[in-house]
This record gives structure tokens, sequence and C-alpha cells, in this order.
């Protein structure tokens, strides 16, 4: 709604700025003169992200005096999808509605910061109605009357400028820090702002293109600690502000599955180096493949169970070449170990009994229990699956290889959800190579935690699926029956 610009205007302007506290998205709407640019408002993702902010600003009910957990959020894009201006949107609501507020603001070079990012901070300061309570200039942006209290700064990534970022505190309010381009931005930057997380109601934005598969960007978004931050993965052909044409120029230059089209188009890490198993060629097939089902083909599902912390409980499901039409069941690790693995067990069993599961293979490791008692349910067609077990395919050394080098196999045909991007992660994510006796091994779980990968949950899930070959039912009510050892080949 408009702002009253008559007497006593700021008062009434207070108000309205006291109303969006919680509600980034009606600040942007509220406080810019639109259309701006033709346009009328945000673009879709961003008027999502603004109002996923204000969700968890409002769920977090900061009192101003006791500290609430950070927000983090990490947005992985392709160009042209109008990064900078959520940026700079997201400060001027921060620094308008919570006074004493402190913050620091960073990109992957000086000159993008100072051309692009800081500079879209200054042009959208200028147009909001809030403009003329603030100073900004190149080098800083403050609150009249309340400079050394109430900041915004940019700040080089140098390591050598680190300490630019250490110090920042807001115990009463709130400090923030904004990375853009931040898959260059280096380790020691993320590293010294954790220290300005730590009291009142802290926020960190992490924005990029995800031009890296290691760094700290890449593990926000799509590693070890993507569980802390909200992350969004936008591709540039679903934005309104993209160029389409040049997009298509590039997709036809370089193709659909290529590092450059899954970096500044996709929204997407480049493909790993040479020691990952599954490339990324067979799961861009797989995440565009129209699913082929054969009538009264089994309905197999595969459970990873959780120990609980960041790992996620997950439950695929795959008849035949298609693994996308039914939504996978994902309990965090949290709800998994809650009430001893109940939620688990019952999530479970409403499956067996909404979808003709022909079988459904749980990996032993965390998940025995969930199979005992699911079996004392009456459900005939649960099996345990041990991961370090026996191999049924003697070019692999144990079932867990066996069961990804089945699934390597099935990609090119098979069918995953596009919009699944942890899926397609984590099905990147494992390294391989050969025992003495030219057998595959597999990267194991704490191997990949070592080197800041995240746990391959769904993708453990998925594999299971192929445990072991399952034959159709012989008789009425006869849900499972796996092939026979001698048939599997």
């Amino acid at each position: 709604m408009p702002i009253n610009t008559t007497e006593p205007a700021d008062l009434q302007l207070a108000d309205e700025v006291a109303e969006c506290y919680g509600n980034p998205l009606r600040f942007v709407r509220v406080m810019y003169d639109w259309p701006i640019h033709d346009e009328p408002g945000p673009d879709v993702w961003q008027r999502e992200l603004l109002e996923e902010v204000g969700r968890q600003v409002r769920d977090r009910k900061f009192t101003g005096r006791d500290p609430v957990p950070p927000l983090r959020f990490a947005v992985s894009k392709g160009h042209g999808v109008g990064g900078s201006t959520v940026i700079a949107w997201l400060i001027n609501w921060i620094m308008s509605t919570r006074p004493h507020c402190r913050g620091t603001v960073t990109a992957n070079t000086n000159y993008q910061l100072e051309t692009k990012t800081w500079a879209a901070v200054r042009e959208w300061t200028k147009r909001c109605l809030t403009a003329h309570w603030f100073e900004i200039n190149a080098n800083v942006m403050y609150r009249k009357g309340a400079r050394e209290s109430w900041f915004c700064a940019p700040a080089s990534c140098a390591e050598e400028n680190s300490e630019a970022f250490a110090g920042q505190h807001a115990k009463d309010s709130t400090s923030f820090y904004f990375n853009d381009e931040d898959s260059a931005v280096p380790d020691k930057i993320h590293e010294v702002e954790e220290g300005g997380l730590t009291d009142g109601e802290a926020m960190q934005f992490l924005f990029g293109n995800p031009t890296r598969n290691t760094g700290a960007f890449y593990r926000a978004c799509f590693g070890a600690q993507r569980e802390r931050y909200t992350v969004r993965v936008i591709d540039s052909r679903t934005t309104k502000f993209a160029n389409k044409a040049l997009l298509q120029e590039w997709i036809d230059d370089y193709g659909e599955d290529s590092d450059f089209v899954r970096v500044r188009v996709r929204g997407l890490p480049p493909t790993a180096d040479e020691l990952q198993y599954i490339d990324a060629g067979r799961i861009v097939l797989a995440q565009t493949n129209v699913p082929y089902v054969i009538a009264q083909e089994p309905l197999i599902a595969g459970v990873d169970v959780s120990g609980g912390g960041s790992a996620w409980t997950v439950c695929m499901f795959r008849q035949g070449f298609d693994a996308r039409s039914i939504k996978p069941i994902v309990l965090t690790g949290e709800q998994t170990i809650k009430h001893d693995r109940q939620l688990v067990v019952d999530q479970l069993a409403n499956a067996l009994n909404e979808h003709p599961v022909t079988a459904m293979f749980i990996d032993s490791a965390y998940g025995a229990p969930v199979a005992v008692r699911l079996k004392a349910m009456g459900f005939r067609n649960v099996h345990e699956v041990n991961f370090g077990g026996a191999s049924s395919d003697v070019y692999a050394e144990n079932a867990r290889a066996a069961m990804w080098k089945a699934m390597k196999e099935w990609l090119p045909k098979g069918a995953i959800d596009q919009h699944d991007h942890r899926l397609a992660t984590e099905l990147a994510g494992p390294g391989f190579h050969l025992s003495k006796k030219n057998k595959l091994v597999l990267e194991s779980k704490a191997e990949m935690q070592r080197r800041g990968v995240a746990s391959p949950d769904r993708a453990d899930a998925l594999a299971l699926t192929f445990a072991m070959p399952v034959r159709l039912p012989q008789r009425r009510g006869e849900r499972w029956a796996p092939v026979s050892p001698s048939a599997w080949g």
C-alpha cells in the first residue's frame, strides 16, 4: 500500500517499517515505487525467497535479548537472475527495520563488489522510502546520527583482510553478512564470519554461480553443510530477467550437460574430477528421460535409515525405469531417532499399505530395528540388506558397490526427478577405485564426510532398489520374492 506523505510523514513511515520487521516481501512491495524498469515487482523466485526469510524470522521470535539460531541462506544460481537486486533489497530491509544492526558485504573480487554488488545497494537505497534515514557512499552505509553502531560496509574478501569480518556483534539486534559470487570467497572468510553469528538475530546470505565443486559455498549448497542452510537452486531459464536467447545459444554451443551450462544456466556445480564414479551425463539423461514402465513391473522400495545427526532417512521408489513418479519419503536425523524410530516405522508402514510394493530393501546398519518391527507387523515383503555384505557382482567388492554399479548402468534409460537437486548431487558424490583384485570399491560415507561431501542418503536409498533381482508375485496376496542367487548372473 502507498505511504501517506502528509504530516506526520516520518512517524507514519516508521510505523509501516515496523510492520515489515518479519516481512521483507511487504517491505519490498511498499518501500519502492513500483513499477521500476517496467517491472511490477519481484520475480517468482525472489518473492519465494523473501517469503521464506520472513517466515523464519517470525518462527524465531527474537525478543531483542535472548539469541536465536542464525538465519542461513545459500542461493546457487545461473546468470542474470537478479541476485544483486535481492541482496540490495534485503540489506535495505535489515537496515531499516533493525536499529543498531551491523553488516558486512563482500564479493569474489573488488571489481564485482564495487561495480555490481555495492552499486546495486546504493541504487536501491536511493529508491527506498527510507533513503533519507541513511547516508551511503562507496565505503559505508549508516543511519544518520548512529554511524558507529548502525551500519553496513563493503569489504574485500582477500584472506589477508579477514579481520575486517571479525568482531561484528549485535547482541540486541542483527549482525549480518552478504557474500556475492561466493564460490570464489575464501574459506577463511567464512570461518571468521561464524564469529559474528553467535548472538542476537544473526543472518548470513550466500549468493553465487557454483563455479567450483569444493569450498565453503559448495558445502553450503550441495555438500556436508547443506543442512545448516536454506538452499535455493535457480535455473536462469525459469526467471523473467535472464536473456533467454543468449542462454539458448550457450546450450546449443556447449550442450545441456556441459559444465558451462550447468554453472551459468542451471545453477549447478561443475562435474567432479576423474575419480567421480557416476558421471554427470548419466544423471542428466535420467533427469530428462520420459518414465517408461512395462505393465506389471514390480515396484521396489529402498530405505536408507539415518543414525541421527545430519544424515536423513530416505525411502526411494522404483518401478522398472521409473524412479520419478512416486515421491520419496524423507525424514531428518532428529525425526528418525525420536521415539525410538517409531515415526520411520509408521511412515514406511503407511507406504507399504498405500502402494503395491513388491519388495522393500532396508539398509541393516541403522535400519535393522525398523525392518524387524515391520516384519512383526506382517509385512513379508521387507528385506534387510548389509551394505558391507557379499556382492552379487563378481566385479564389485561388496553389496553397496554392486548396487551402485547396477544403478549406474540403469541411469541412462532411467528417470529421476529433475528438480531433486540433492539426489543429483549425491549421485555424483562418491569417488571410487579398483582393488588389487580389480574389483570396484566405492568411497565410503565416512571418507566422503572427511572431504566435505554430503552423505548420499537419497542416492543410497535408490541404490538399494537394486539390492537383488525381484520377480513378479506368483500367487494372489504374495507381495515379494527375490530371485534365487543362482539366477543373479
